[in-house]
């Protein structure tokens, strides 16, 4: 029997408020877990695992999704006291401009995406480049089920249980070189589809691009996500295959990946580069550091409303300053946001 051991971002999974009976029309097997150190449950966990997500539509899982879904590990890393937002409002309220500047123009134009085939470069100063077609990309990874908080810069949040695997697992296969310190993410250029793409908003020159440092993108609680709340991501919160780096704001979580580059310095992103004094490249989450034009100190849970507003103290590095703050040791937050 394996031993937990637990962090301040992590909790049992007894903590997590239910959300009732998930996809009763499926039948969800594979282990379960609990703890970032990945400790084994019991085979008589599993059904209730299957059973923990409410109202959640159902998808359209490519094959190499519905294959790799019963090897899943659950509960790999839980996030602690926190109720998981409802599927509806997690797929529902987002900003994915490609789709129009709008809450509500993701879930209402991201039918119009086709994410069947996909490929996902990989280049730079790597020993392997190459296009990997999504089904070879994912091949080598078991996924798991890792219950994130998300806080975007404009002071809302969520709590997602997102299903993937560490980033950091994709770039050991690909052999980085000794030049590599950043990597690169770029996400779909398809204005067919695309039609946020087609309105020039906010004067954003696509592709949209994002960027970490090589240390953050190889830290554990990095990942990529192919999908959420036991199903596939649906296509407005980034699918088939979108970044999530739950210590930072939702925007350097790219979507809709296509091209992942290893590079020497650091690469250009899209928001620090049409508003540079707004949207810095670290993109931390730092409640002492305000954006221009609003507090950062609180945040909106979602789901709320006018009578409840559900109003909460934002937390350093989102809640997982235990894991990540030793990064940024010796760096000044306020001068590199």
């Amino acid at each position: 029997m394996l031993i937990k051991l637990p962090r301040s971002s992590e909790c049992k999974a007894s903590e997590i408020t239910p959300e009732g009976i998930y996809l009763s029309r499926r039948t969800l097997l594979g282990g379960s877990l609990a703890g970032l150190a990945l400790g084994a449950l019991p085979s008589v966990g599993r059904a209730a695992e299957a059973s923990r997500y409410a109202d959640v539509e159902p998808g359209k899982a490519p094959g190499w999704f519905t294959e790799k879904l019963g090897a899943t590990q659950w509960q790999a890393v839980t996030a602690k006291g926190e109720a998981i937002t409802p599927f509806k409002d997690a797929t529902h309220y987002n900003n994915f401009y490609e789709f129009g500047p709008d809450k509500g123009d993701p879930a209402a134009n991201g039918d119009s995406l086709k994410t069947e085939p996909w490929s996902v470069v990989v280049d730079g100063e790597v020993g392997k480049p190459g296009r990997y077609a999504l089904e070879d990309f994912v091949k080598p990874y078991q996924l798991e089920e890792r219950i994130y908080r998300l806080r975007c810069v404009e002071a809302w949040s969520m709590v997602i249980p997102w299903l993937g695997f560490p980033l950091a697992q994709v770039l050991k296969q690909v052999e980085p070189t000794s030049k590599a310190r950043y990597v690169r993410f770029e996400t779909l250029k398809d204005p067919e589809h695309m039609p946020g793409q087609r309105s020039g908003f906010a004067l954003i020159d696509w592709p949209y691009r994002e960027g970490l440092r090589l240390d953050e993108a190889m830290h554990p609680l990095a990942m990529l996500a192919v999908g959420m709340y036991g199903r596939e991501l649906p296509n407005q919160n980034g699918a088939p295959l979108r970044l999530v780096v739950p210590w930072k704001y939702g925007f350097k979580s790219i979507k809709s990946i296509v091209r992942i580059s290893l590079v020497a310095e650091q690469p250009g992103t899209t928001w620090q580069g049409l508003a540079p004094d707004e949207y810095g490249f670290y993109a931390n989450v730092n409640p002492t550091v305000d954006h221009p034009r609003w507090s950062q100190a609180r945040e909106r849970r979602l789901p709320s409303g006018l009578f409840s507003p559900n109003v909460r103290e934002t937390q350093m590095f989102n809640g997982y300053a235990d894991e990540v703050a030793s990064l940024y040791a010796g760096l000044d937050l306020r001068k590199n946001y």
